[in-house]
C-alpha cells in the first residue's frame, strides 16, 4: 500500500509541475543584462523581452546590472529565487570568467542552469592592408621566423577577441605579443595604421573596414566558412579544430524546475524561428541557434574546459 501511496504522490507532484509550466508566467519576468545598455547583448535582450511579452501576455522587464565582466548581474541571478522569473543574458565571458578570476561569487556550473544558446557571432582576423602575410599559414611562418616581434590588438584583456589570439598562439605554437586597448576604437586605429599586425573582431562590425579596404580580412575564426563571406577561409582549414565564436544565451538559478526551464526554452526557440525575428538578428550580425537546455549546459562545460589552459598560459588577469 505504501508503494501505491508513493506512486500517487509522485504522480501528483509531476502533475503539479506540469501545471506550473503550463501556467508560467503568472507575473512579470525580469531579463537581467549583466552589461551596460547599448551593446549587442542589450539589443538582443530587448528583442526577446518584446517577443516573449507577446507570447506570455505578461511584462518582461529588461534590467541592467553591469560590472565585473558580467559577474555582478550573473551573480544576482544565481542568488535569485529559482522560479524562472529572473533570467540572465550571458555571453562568451560567462565561459571564460571561471578561468580568468581566482574566485567567483558563484559556481558557473553548479549554481546556474542553461536555458538556451540563442545565437552566435562570427569573428574575423583582420590585418592592415600592407601586412606581408596573406593567410594563416604565412602568419604562422612569419611568427616562427621572428618570435615575439609580431603583435595583435584586442579591445580588452579576457575578451573573446583577446583569447582568440591566445588560442591561435597555443594551437600554432608561436609567440605573438598581445596589445590590449581600452575599447575597439583605439585598437582599430593602430591596426589600420600598421602599428599592430592584426586583430580579431566580430564579422558584422568589421564589414565597413573590409569593404573600404582599410583592413584586410584574412580568415574567420568559426569552425567552417561563413555563408556571407564564402571566399574567406576558416582558420580551422589550417589549424583543425580551431573555433572561437561570440555567443549569447540565457541561464537561470540551478534549482529552477526543469518544466519551467523547458517552457522558457520552447518559447525562445519559437521566436528564433520567426522570419521577422531572424531578419532583425541578421541586421545586428547574429546567427540564431536555439539549443536545448541540456545542449547549452554541455556547451558551457566544454567551453570552460577549453579556455582554462589558454587563460592560464596567457597570464590574463581581469581589467
Amino acid at each position: 500500500m505504501s508503494a501505491f501511496i508513493r506512486a500517487c504522490a509522485a504522480a501528483a507532484l509531476l502533475l503539479f509541475a506540469n501545471c506550473q509550466a503550463q501556467e508560467f508566467p503568472v507575473k512579470p519576468v525580469r531579463l537581467v543584462v549583466p552589461n551596460a545598455p547599448g551593446g549587442g547583448t542589450d539589443i538582443l535582450a530587448r528583442m526577446f523581452a518584446n517577443g516573449l511579452q507577446e507570447l506570455w501576455k505578461q511584462s518582461v522587464v529588461v534590467e541592467y546590472k553591469p560590472g565585473g565582466g558580467m559577474l555582478v548581474g550573473t551573480d544576482y541571478v544565481a542568488k535569485s529565487p529559482a522560479d524562472g522569473y529572473t533570467i540572465a543574458m550571458v555571453a562568451t565571458a560567462h565561459m571564460i570568467n571561471p578561468s580568468l578570476h581566482a574566485k567567483l561569487p558563484f559556481d558557473t556550473v553548479r549554481d546556474l542552469s542553461g536555458v538556451v544558446l540563442n545565437s552566435t557571432t562570427h569573428l574575423v582576423l583582420l590585418a592592415y592592408p600592407g601586412f606581408e602575410a596573406k593567410n594563416i599559414a604565412e602568419i604562422i611562418a612569419l611568427a616562427k621566423k621572428d618570435p615575439g616581434k609580431m603583435s595583435y590588438a584586442s579591445a580588452g584583456t579576457g575578451s573573446s577577441m583577446h583569447l582568440a589570439g591566445e588560442l591561435l598562439k597555443a594551437t600554432a605554437g608561436v609567440d605573438i605579443q598581445h596589445i590590449p586597448y581600452k575599447g575597439g576604437g583605439p585598437a582599430f586605429l593602430d591596426v589600420i595604421a600598421g602599428r599592430i599586425a592584426f586583430m580579431f573582431n566580430p564579422l558584422y562590425s568589421s564589414e565597413t573596414y573590409m569593404k573600404s579596404g582599410k583592413l584586410r580580412a584574412v580568415a574567420v575564426a568559426s569552425p567552417a566558412r561563413v555563408s556571407t563571406v564564402p571566399d574567406l577561409p576558416a582558420i580551422a582549414e589550417t589549424l583543425p579544430g580551431f573555433d572561437v565564436r561570440s555567443v549569447n544565451g540565457m541561464v537561470v538559478p540551478a534549482a529552477t524546475p526543469r518544466n519551467i526551464i523547458r517552457k522558457i526554452n520552447a518559447d525562445v526557440v519559437t521566436l528564433l524561428r520567426q522570419p521577422q525575428f531572424r531578419a532583425r538578428m541578421a541586421e545586428i550580425g547574429l546567427d540564431p541557434v536555439g539549443s536545448t537546455p541540456e545542449e547549452f549546459d554541455s556547451y558551457i562545460r566544454t567551453e570552460i574546459a577549453k579556455w582554462a589552459p589558454i587563460v592560464k598560459a596567457s597570464g590574463a588577469k581581469p581589467d
